[in-house]
């Protein structure tokens, strides 16, 4: 039955994908695309709940096979969860022109790219499906937004991706001629060839999953595509990236070396905290989203690395419920995320705006997307009892435990981790407290934003599904987190029957009580409430009262660009117009540069330009010049194998 409705579910996405190009309707294809992926997606939950196989196993040859296990299971449904309401929103969203069609049928060639990834089951059906899903969203955000700009982000991400992502075509490969994929593990067959792959593994998926320092398309990108490809590439593509990082490190080099549990607890807590640094610095919405990203995968991987460190220290059962943490914040963030984007653009169609000091006052004109954009601030937020707080909880007693319980450089990375990841979640709070009042409360500060008006029913109904998802997860993931216990293999860990969470010497959160006691407490109040007073004037120093002087994005961050501004070298100019000695007006105007930008790509950026002009003079159209580099090669060959043979 599993393997049937794959099959069934991946056949409908694959014509989902394709009829757009034959003239059927825009809205039937996505329809199409959504049925495809609640199928595969219902064939996953089933595989993971009975912890079922199905179809091929993973092989070493170059035999092509799909197949469906726990983890791919899992997978499967974070891609259904989070698209299908991406789809329905999308319905609402794609105009209907000739363009679009070709982004519809990309979008759902995308969509099958990300299902063949984790249910590929050998090296060459997974790098196919791999670079797929790195092109196909990239040619439909050129086809939506074929403008300069747009292709010079395009071209950045690419070459990212693609540069980076060597290092997952060297570890499929080489597990595969090594014969690991077959069934056996990278552990016994050297020490140096682990750590290649190793590094090559945290590389390669690393740099499509948006790791630092990898990260940096992520910000470029999101800013020009459509937004319902950036709630894919977000909330589904990273994750999948993630998915390669978990079977490598898991799976196909178990037992895992400690020394990668440490590398992923250093690149994850770098990750979340400059991530949720930068995206506090932002002043456009979809790059604030992209930044809080980085952050997220960051979270992920502490817990990872966590779980790695716990199982050296013969903590199993807290290894598995830090990896259990890492998966369960990987669908939340899923969800979560493909909700804010959506939000965004629903945002930035009514009003023409994405700057978040254009706007405000959102939640009286388009109370549907204000009130599904707050229950999802909220969850990112880390504000119980919604998912993100769940996931947030088990990572941060993952590291506490692992701290207390492995010793040596592993308890001494945990603690520096839970320190970062506490800072991270702080930090947090406050971004999406700066999200939420500026984008949604006070004043509008815009013609676009004071005349918007809420978006059409079908990106209503995609931001209220996922809303709803998101308490949903957050009052029940003990649902969740009890087959995700199974899933680490070598790991016995134990279950649940609560709806909310349990862990062994720690306590418990009963998530679905906190969610009624909050609920009724909030029905009280509201009823107890008196009348409401009428509007007051609002004294501002005998200064008119205007939206420029209500809250932006740096009075938000004032304090902390002031704390760090050693490290965050902002660049400030003050300019003043003056009239026979009186000061008529003021221009103050702050940038907050990328230090990774500055410090390493443009000077990597220069080096390759300068190398690239050597090598283009070199190619002179001169026959005898080839002829003499050629005799000086094969000169310079022979004095080396001389002298190794020697």
């Amino acid at each position: 039955m599993i393997a049937l409705l794959a099959i069934i579910g991946i056949i409908v996405l694959a014509a989902g994908a394709l009829l757009p190009i034959v003239r059927v309707p825009i809205t039937a294809a996505l329809w199409l695309q959504g049925t495809g992926l609640a199928l595969t997606g219902l064939a996953g939950a089933i595989a993971f709940v009975r912890d079922t196989h199905v179809g091929a196993g993973f092989r070493s040859g170059l035999h092509p096979g799909l197949g469906v296990d726990p983890l791919s299971g899992f997978f499967l449904v974070v891609i259904a969860v989070t698209a299908i309401p991406v789809l329905v929103y999308a319905s609402g969203y794609l105009p209907g022109t000739t363009r679009t069609r070709a982004v519809t049928g990309l979008g759902g060639g995308f969509l099958l790219a990300l299902v063949g990834v984790v249910c590929a089951r050998d090296a060459l059906g997974f790098l196919v499906f791999w670079e797929l899903m790195t092109i196909l969203p990239a040619m439909a955000i050129l086809v939506a937004k074929p403008e300069v700009a747009v292709r010079h982000a395009i071209f950045e991400y690419l070459a990212i991706t693609h540069l980076g992502g060597t290092g997952v075509w060297i570890t499929l490969l080489v597990l595969a001629e090594r014969g690991v994929l077959g069934g056996g593990s990278l552990s016994g067959k050297g020490m140096l060839l682990e750590t290649c792959v190793g590094i090559a593994a945290l590389v390669g998926f690393g740099s499509n999953a948006g790791l630092v320092p990898l990260h940096v398309w992520l910000p470029r990108t999101h800013p020009v595509a459509p937004s319902h490809l950036s709630a894919l590439m977000s909330g589904v593509m990273i994750k999948v990236a993630l998915y390669g990082l978990i079977r490598v490190c898991f799976w196909w080099m178990a037992p895992t070396p400690e020394w990668m549990g440490i590398a992923l607890l250093v690149v994850g807590a770098v990750s979340a905290l400059s991530g949720i640094v930068a995206a506090l610095l932002q002043r456009e919405l979809k790059r604030l989203l992209a930044y809080s990203s980085i952050e997220n995968v960051g979270v992920i991987t502490l817990a990872l690395g966590a779980s790695i460190v716990l199982a050296h220290s013969g903590a199993q059962t807290w290894a598995a419920i830090a990896f259990a943490a890492a998966l369960l914040h990987t669908l939340n963030h899923a969800v979560m995320k493909a909700l804010l984007f959506l939000s965004a653009g629903s945002i930035e169609r009514a009003t023409g705006q994405h700057r978040l000091d254009r706007l405000g006052g959102l939640l009286r004109q388009m109370p549907w997307t204000g009130a599904a954009c707050g229950i999802g601030i909220l969850a990112i937020a880390g504000v119980p009892p919604l998912n993100g707080f769940a996931s947030e909880w088990l990572v941060v007693q993952s590291l506490m435990h692992a701290g207390l319980e492995s010793g040596g450089v592993g308890a001494i990375m945990s603690a520096i981790a839970l320190a970062a990841l506490a800072a991270t979640i702080g930090l947090a709070l406050l971004c999406f407290v700066k999200f939420g009042g500026l984008v949604f409360l006070g004043r509008s500060r815009s013609a676009g934003a004071r005349d918007a008006v809420d978006v059409n029913t079908p990106m209503r109904v995609g931001v209220v599904a996922l809303a709803g998802v998101c308490v949903v997860l957050g009052a029940v993931p003990g649902l969740v987190l009890r087959p995700l216990l199974r899933l680490q293999p070598g790991v016995a860990g134990g279950t649940s029957n609560l709806a909310g969470l349990w862990l062994p010497g720690t306590g418990s959160l009963p998530t679905l009580g906190v969610l009624v006691v909050l609920v009724a407490a909030t029905a009280i109040l509201v009823r107890m409430r008196g009348p409401r007073t009428a509007p007051a004037p609002v004294w501002n120093c005998g200064q008119i009262d205007e939206p420029a002087l209500a809250w932006s994005p740096a009075g938000f961050t004032s304090s902390l660009r002031l704390t760090f501004r050693g490290i965050l070298r902002a660049e400030r100019s003050l300019e003043h117009d003056h009239d026979d000695g009186i000061i008529q007006q003021v221009r103050y105007t702050q940038h907050v540069p990328n230090l990774l930008d500055t410090r390493v790509y443009h000077p990597i950026q220069r080096i390759a330009l300068d190398l690239a002009g050597v090598a283009r003079r070199l190619q002179s159209g001169s026959l005898p010049a080839y002829v003499g580099y050629f005799v000086a090669l094969v000169i310079v060959l022979l004095v080396v194998a001389r002298l190794v043979g020697g």
